[in-house]
């Protein structure tokens, strides 16, 4: 995920569902991914089922790299290279950023979530990441209400150059604030319930064109 030349034309990071039939899920992405410019796709999977986990990524890992999309992984760093995954987001801000760039290399994609926090951005930076991720940027009832604010996002793009993704509990107004002042949202459950999932990204993401 490379930063872009201006902050004006944020692009779309795409998540998947914790849980899903890849049988059903598989086609739906690819029409997603075929109607969108997608920067990068990232496998949300709740299981704890390696078996299962693996499963998905293999064959999103087609789908994507089919549309020459990079598929990251979330948590799971001993997955990236044994089913060649083109990097890994982690949830534990900068603590195992360090660590997992010198595991996975220079090439791998290395993202880290931040939460609210400027200062586990800088760390994670500091330590290797690629990008940023601070959420969530809508109300929600997950986690302890924290909200990562558009102040946050303005502070970021106008001191730091490393790329931010802006991801939680999306909607409309916010994609409209944002836009100036981040390198991607990251969009996924505000998707998925939709029976046009399409459809239901572009009427989200209407504010960027």
């Amino acid at each position: 995920m490379a930063d872009q030349d201006t902050r004006d034309a944020p692009q779309i990071y795409l998540l998947t569902p914790p849980a899903f039939d890849v049988e059903v899920f598989g086609p739906r992405l690819a029409a997603v991914l075929d109607a969108h410019d997608i920067a990068c796709l990232r496998l949300s999977h709740a299981s704890s089922d390696a078996d299962e986990v693996a499963r998905a990524a293999d064959a999103l890992r087609l789908i994507a790299h089919e549309r020459d999309v990079p598929l990251v992984i979330e948590r799971h760093i001993g997955l990236v290279e044994r089913l060649g995954l083109d990097g890994v987001h982690l949830t534990d801000a900068a603590r195992s950023v360090r660590a997992t760039r010198k595991e996975l290399g220079p090439d791998a994609i290395i993202g880290a979530y931040c939460g609210a926090s400027s200062h586990d951005g800088m760390s994670a930076g500091e330590a290797g990441a690629d990008y940023i991720s601070f959420g969530p940027v809508g109300l929600s009832p997950l986690g302890d209400g924290t909200r990562a604010e558009p102040d946050l996002f303005a502070w970021w793009s106008e001191m730091i150059e490393l790329p931010v993704v802006a991801e939680g509990a999306l909607d409309v107004d916010l994609v409209a604030r944002l836009a100036p002042v981040t390198d991607f949202f990251a969009i996924g459950p505000e998707i998925w319930g939709a029976g046009d999932a399409s459809a239901a990204l572009s009427d989200l993401t209407a504010p960027l064109r």
